[in-house]
């Protein structure tokens, strides 16, 4: 675990904001009772994953830890 980095990167930030703003969506579906507004939501959390992996195989992520 890195001590002075906390993977502050474009890559994690975007990937966080997105699958946020999918909770939001999914969590105001449940309180709608809407099954597919509630189905997109979590489809947005799953979209936050792979574009913050994109995003870090692009270059702008944390670089891959060395051997100890």
């Amino acid at each position: 675990m890195s001590a002075s980095h906390h993977g502050n990167t474009p890559a994690a930030w975007t990937g966080v904001i997105i699958a946020f703003i999918g909770f939001c969506v999914a969590g105001g579906a449940v309180v709608l009772a809407s099954p597919v507004l509630m189905w997109v939501g979590l489809a947005v959390v799953a979209l936050g994953g792979v574009v913050g992996k994109a995003m870090q195989m692009a270059g702008m992520g944390k670089a891959p830890a060395t051997g100890r």
